[in-house]
């Protein structure tokens, strides 16, 4: 009796020890079990079993990984029911399947500092393949400030300007990123005046009561070597009136349009014969109640430095502005060009005397409009300086884009 019990025990330990091998072996080697396929394999009981392996990249637990390829899942010994990668705030990343269903891949990359959980099915399996990774920071960034203002109303003439805070040198990556829409519809291009700096417009002044949406898709994008963008935003304005006006530096004049019909004419000085005034169509940029004025600020030495500029509107970004004059003589308007290369009308100290021409003419005024100089003895301003690309034929302007 001893003996048997004995032998009963050894036997009992035998079967129980390759019960365990058999099950360690089939986890060693199956990634998905129960699934249809071609691989088979027998269990320990006999019965036939499909075995399918899953891959996916970037592999689970990686805590680095990049951002710029896409995620991939691939299974050999069956076929992909159904694939789903989610960030850990929710949102989802979409792809395709080859022909053969044997291959997902994501249509978009995933994005920077990111924590995904990959769930990965196979038909005929009851489970589903698990895995999760974590993409890594960037290692430098850039963002593009951009004008107008979200939620702001320009005037006909506001282009959509970014300038970047690092130098861009894939243009067309960048570009491509970046989308500007109007309703109703027109056609919009993008013009590079420099590595830093790129605008949008159409053809003609935008229409009146046109509502424009800038979309900055700029997250991840990398536009040098190891520098990525963080925006990923929609920026909406809208143009209001359209307002257009001619300074005629011969005439001395400065006649408003608005919405085609004259609105108002004013005596106006403009640039003197050592410092004419920049020919051609200028955006108002800024716009301010009352501003300081240095000479030496614009290469002028010590030519002049007044405080209290009232009624002041930028038109260039090299210091041309459109502005209330309260220090030169009131006969000057209308007869003589007597600035620095600014636009004057007259004005009051104070910029509190609204019944003054530089009063009347800021308080028409908006960001935007168009302020058009002709005949002032100078060249036409340079596209780049200011808002001012309406001087550039369209074809010129199209031919600066990147894409």
């Amino acid at each position: 009796m001893g003996d048997s019990r004995v032998r009963i025990a050894d036997d009992t330990d035998r079967w129980s020890r390759r019960g365990v091998l058999a099950a360690l072996g089939a986890a060693s080697v199956v990634t998905v079990a129960g699934c249809g396929g071609e691989a088979r394999a027998k269990d320990g009981a006999g019965a036939a079993t499909s075995r399918a392996a899953v891959r996916v990249s970037p592999a689970d637990g990686t805590r680095q990984a990049g951002f710029g390829s896409p995620v991939t899942v691939a299974v050999t010994g069956g076929t992909l029911s159904a694939v789903t990668v989610a960030a850990a705030d929710g949102t989802h990343l979409k792809g395709t399947y080859d022909d053969g269903r044997t291959k997902w891949t994501s249509s978009s990359h995933p994005a920077s500092d990111t924590e995904y959980t990959v769930r990965a099915e196979v038909d005929g399996s009851d489970s589903a393949h698990t895995t999760s990774f974590t993409t890594k920071k960037p290692g430098a960034t850039f963002v593009g400030y951009f004008t107008p203002e979200d939620g702001s109303t320009s005037g006909v003439g506001m282009p959509v300007s970014l300038t970047f805070t690092e130098a861009v040198t894939d243009r067309a990556a960048v570009q491509k990123a970046i989308t500007v829409t109007a309703d109703p519809d027109v056609e919009i291009a993008g013009h590079w005046f420099s590595d830093t700096r790129i605008d949008f417009r159409p053809e003609e002044y935008w229409a009146s009561g046109t509502k424009i949406t800038l979309s900055l898709r700029l997250k991840d994008v990398e536009g040098a070597d190891g520098v990525f963008g963080t925006q990923d935003k929609d920026v909406t304005f809208h143009i209001g009136r359209a307002q257009i006006s001619v300074v005629d530096l011969r005439a001395k004049s400065l006649t408003v349009r608005r919405d085609g019909e004259e609105i108002a004419t004013y005596d106006v000085s403009g640039g003197d014969a050592e410092h004419p005034t920049w020919a051609g169509k200028m955006v108002i940029s800024e716009r301010f109640e009352e501003t300081r004025m240095d000479s030496t600020t614009v290469g002028l030495g010590d030519e002049y430095d007044i405080d209290d500029v009232p009624h002041a509107q930028r038109l260039t970004t090299s210091g041309t502005f459109i502005h209330g004059n309260y220090w030169g003589a009131a006969s000057a308007f209308g007869t003589s060009n007597t600035s620095h290369g600014c636009v004057g009308l007259r004005d009051a100290q104070g910029a509190d005397d609204p019944s003054t021409p530089g009063a009347k003419f800021y308080k028409s005024s908006i960001v935007g409009d168009v302020v058009e100089v002709r005949r002032s003895g100078e060249e036409t301003v340079d596209p780049a300086n200011g808002l001012n690309g309406w001087n550039m034929s369209w074809a010129d302007w199209k031919a600066g884009s990147a894409v």
